[in-house]
């Protein structure tokens, strides 16, 4: 490609078309413009008139030259030209490009396909095939393949269809496909990696570089890949986070969403240099727990980056009901239900009460301790809650030994159920292993675990299969049966320690948490049905349709598998049923990719710095063929000199315009431009802060107050407006919210005055402290507790002109501006609200200043999608609401001032007018 410096031609022999412009000269020279038009006169002058020879006049020069330009536009624009070019491919021979499009790719995967566009332009350019050749394994199954020597063109359009896949790199097929695809010696290779390595980049690099020159792609600084690892159980989410680059500090935000993206909770999680793992803890209440379904990074959008959670991680309701005395429940130690408790408590959500009270609430398992024969109504209850998919767990002890009922899995026997009657031991007995067959399969029985009393069953042909827990001499200790679409299972001794040590080992924790399991509907450890893939994530982390390769998974497998083509990452089962597989399960680290072992350059996705210049020469073209014809059409007298000196002035106009800069702003002149913008409709403000995060904060809780404000009510606000108390008007805005820190500059005296002036004009300041500090207590002046941002705003409040405050009475207009409620809760709950005493006759009543802690901006702030960006405590969504509410509340009490309030005065006057 020729070059004159930094600018190169792709189509250079298109210059040829220079050599025409002095024929071009000369043919616009001799064209005549058009004849003059005069109004036809009357015949008498026409006889007058003497005949003159005319003699055709040129071209004026300065349209000569307009012309000239635009052919010579025309002709560079169809040369290419580029500025700064990129250096031509390395060598004259093919050119592979070997593409990593695993699920780390999906981290900056736009920045990817510019570096390919980018090499398949230059290999164009050069008229070089390309080769192209992805390293992770197709969605269909099938095995990796190269593309084989093609056109750059063709190329490109396969280029397009590459996507990342939620699933690592296979390098080793891919070394595969590169040795059967033939490629000859001299070949140039570019390898545009992911920075990971799964094992084989150094043999894929060898035999790149075996071929030719080899060039390696590595991820910029700050956009290597992010994976999550799935949490364990517990009362808490406990994430790790790894990443490939171990470099520098950094933090990422770690989110917890609903069905539908409802944010749960929100927490960042800090690398410290040199680390590659940390951990963060997402602190959910059960009920939220329960609602969450997907745990991601923020903004790192691959599939490694996500964690799903199905019922696994969710703490199951459980029941627990006793039939031992009151005295017996006095003691702890001697009640079943005590150990029971702490057994089920760190996995489960555990309630006691009678039977009837607790089936009256959302219910998974119902343990019964020594209960004994139940009431026929309270039996049948029973027995509906099991066929309709609940499990029933019952323990035994005096009473269920002496009246048992029809309630159970297997018959007891009617005689000898305890030590000392038809079965007694000379010394208790041991547990047997678990079979494969029974849902405690694969844990290990310790061997001080001692039987001393049982109940026994009564032999029968299904008793074996029934058995899911036996003792050492083959006697039944635990024992089940499916009932409808639930279980029944019987301890075939106490919960408590009377007949066994059972309830004081760990096996006993072990074998609740199986049977809680068993309750959710999931498949259990040793289930082995096969799970058909539900939904699954794509390469940058999305639900989405099964893939067609995708293929069923064991249930009793899904915990351990490896995410690949044949099983990708989602969600598997049944909507009623869905098991979890995730990429990151099982990982330790991120394995970084090492230095190549062979001879390679290094580049970065950076994008490219060259320009072409074609685009911007042709629309430079059209734009002198645009003023050409208007000038042709001056000449030709079809535009009135009254529209020639308008269209000139409106150009100059633009122009002067165009080429000036801002105009410098005087102290205490108005802006035009923010006064029109702010005027231009009702728009709500906040103070800046200096503190970038908080001011975002800010700037998004506005914003998703006004988007509720449109939905709910009459006004309609435009985006958010920062304001600088310093230097911008305040008069334009009814509201202000004032985010306080502990870092807040301190006001100039003409900033006081400005914030004075404003407030006595009609202006409301709503200052947050964001912690719910704020203290009911002493004057109004010192009413801040003073540390922090609270003891800041406390100085600036002593030099502002504020009327004395009061906490916001129950009758306030505040709680009725719109909706009616008694508290007003953002992010936090807990801190009160101040307003102006009662008695002041300014601003049509409404309270210059408000005062509270509650970080409502936070609990209002929402992304561009509409999602809320951070987790309100300790309410929830519901607390969420009651924060839109308020700032609803407190918009329509700054805009209608104390309308509300007057209407309770309407029925006296009617009453009067009346009279």
């Amino acid at each position: 490609m020729p070059s004159l410096g930094t600018l190169a031609f792709a189509a250079p022999w298109m210059l040829l078309g220079l050599v025409s412009l002095p024929v071009i000269w000369w043919l616009l020279r001799v064209t005549p413009p058009s004849p003059r038009r005069v109004v036809f006169p009357p015949v008498r002058i026409l006889r007058s008139l003497r005949t003159e020879e005319e003699t055709p006049a040129r071209t004026p020069l300065w349209l000569t030259l307009l012309r000239m330009l635009l052919a010579a536009l025309a002709v560079l624009a169809l040369s290419e030209p580029v500025l700064n070019p990129r250096e031509a491919l390395v060598g004259d021979g093919p050119v592979a490009l070997v593409v990593d499009n695993g699920w780390a790719s999906a981290a900056a995967w736009p920045a990817r396909q510019k570096a390919l566009d980018d090499l398949l332009d230059r290999a164009e350019r050069d008229g070089r095939p390309v080769l192209l050749l992805p390293t992770a394994p197709p969605a269909d199954g099938s095995f990796l393949e190269a593309s084989g020597l093609l056109p750059a063109a063709r190329a490109r359009r396969l280029a397009l269809t590459l996507q990342p896949m939620p699933w690592p790199t296979n390098r080793t097929a891919a070394l595969s496909a590169l040795r059967e695809s033939g490629l000859p010696q001299g070949t140039t290779s570019y390898w545009l990696a992911d920075g990971l390595d799964d094992g084989s980049a150094a043999g894929l690099a060898e035999a790149l570089a075996a071929l030719g020159p080899l060039t390696l792609l590595q991820p910029d600084a700050g956009t290597d890949a992010l994976a999550l690892v799935p949490p364990d159980g517990g009362t808490e989410f406990a994430m790790t986070v790894l990443r490939a680059d171990a470099r520098a500090p950094q933090v990422v935000w770690v989110r917890a969403t609903a069905p539908g993206g409802r944010l749960l909770a929100r927490e960042p999680a800090e690398f410290q240099a040199g680390a590659l793992k940390t951990v963060v803890r997402l602190e959910l209440p059960p009920e939220a727990r329960n609602e969450a379904e997907r745990i991601a990074i923020e903004a790192a959008d691959t599939a490694g980056a996500v964690v799903l959670l199905d019922e696994r991680w969710r703490r199951r309701p459980v029941g627990l009901a006793s039939g031992a005395a009151v005295e017996e429940r006095a003691q702890p130690l001697l009640s079943g239900l005590y150990y029971l408790e702490r057994a089920l408590g760190p996995f489960a959500e555990v309630r006691q009460g009678d039977i009837d009270a607790l089936l009256d609430r959302p219910l998974a398992v119902l343990i019964l301790a020594d209960i004994g024969r139940l009431p026929e109504g309270q039996r049948q209850r029973l027995r509906a809650w099991v066929e309709d998919g609940g499990l029933l767990v019952r323990f035994a002890g005096p009473h269920l030994a002496e009246n048992a009922d029809d309630l159970l899995p297997v018959r007891l026997r009617q005689g000898g159920r305890v030590l000392g009657g038809a079965l007694s031991w000379s010394e208790p007995a041991r547990l047997a292993p678990f079979q494969q067959s029974s849902p405690f399969a694969g844990l290990v029985v310790p061997d001080d675990v001692l039987v001393r009393q049982q109940v026994l069953a009564q032999p029968s042909l299904e008793l074996d299969q029934r058995t899911w827990a036996r003792l050492a001499d083959g006697t039944p200790l635990v024992t089940g049966a499916r009932q409808g679409r639930g279980h029944i299972v019987l301890f075939h001794t106490t919960a408590n320690a009377n007949w066994s040590n059972l309830p004081l080992s760990g096996l006993f924790v072990d074998m609740l948490q199986r049977l809680v399991g068993l309750s959710r509907g999931v498949a259990a450890e040793g289930d082995r049905r096969l799970l058909p893939p539900l939904s699954l994530l794509d390469g940058y982390g999305h639900l989405g349709d099964p893939a067609p390769g995708a293929q069923p998974v064991a249930a009793d497998r899904i915990a351990e598998a490896a995410a690949g083509p044949i099983s990708p990452p989602g969600f598997y089962g049944s909507e009623q049923s869905r098991r979890a597989l995730n990429l990151a399960q099982g990982w330790e680290r991120l394995p970084t990719m090492a230095a190549l072992p062979v001879p390679h350059e290094l580049a970065g996705y950076a994008v490219s710095g060259e320009t072409a210049l074609k685009a911007a020469l042709l629309t430079a073209a059209v734009v002198l063929a645009l003023l050409d014809l208007l000038a042709m059409l001056i000449l030709r007298g079809f535009i009135s000199p009254r529209l020639r000196r308008g269209a000139a002035a409106g150009v100059l106009a633009i122009l002067l315009a165009g080429g000036g800069g801002e105009p410098v702003r005087a102290q205490g002149q108005i802006d035009d431009s923010f006064a029109q913008a702010a005027t231009a409709q009702t728009r709500l403000a906040y103070v800046t802060t200096g503190d970038r995060e908080l001011d975002a904060t800010s700037r998004a809780g506005l914003f998703g107050l006004s988007e509720v404000l449109i939905r709910r009510t009459s006004v309609e606000p435009g985006e958010p407006m920062a304001v600088n108390v310093e230097r911008d008007e305040l008069a334009f805005f009814p509201l202000l919210y004032w985010p306080i820190t502990a870092t807040q500059p301190t006001l100039s005296d003409a900033g006081i005055a400005k914030l004075t002036a404003f407030m006595r004009t009609g202006g409301t300041i709503l200052f947050d402290t964001r912690d719910a500090r704020v203290a009911p207590r002493g004057p109004a002046r010192s009413m801040i507790a003073p540390s922090g941002a609270a003891d800041r705003l406390r100085r600036l409040l002593r030099r502002l002109d504020i009327p004395p405050l009061a906490p916001v009475p129950q009758d306030h207009v505040l709680t009725k501006a719109f909706y009616l409620m008694q508290s007003f809760p953002g992010r936090h709950a807990d801190g009160p609200v101040w307003v102006e005493r009662r008695g002041g006759r300014g601003n049509d009543g409404v309270s210059p200043v408000i005062i509270g802690g509650n970080d409502w901006a936070a609990a209002w702030a929402v992304d561009a999608g509409g999602r809320p960006l951070h987790a309100v405590i300790p309410g929830g969504e519901r607390q969420r609401e009651m924060a839109y509410r308020f700032g609803v509340n407190l918009v329509m009490y700054t805009l209608t001032g104390n309308y509300k309030a007057d209407q309770v005065h309407v029925p006296a006057i009617l009453e009067r007018l009346g009279q």
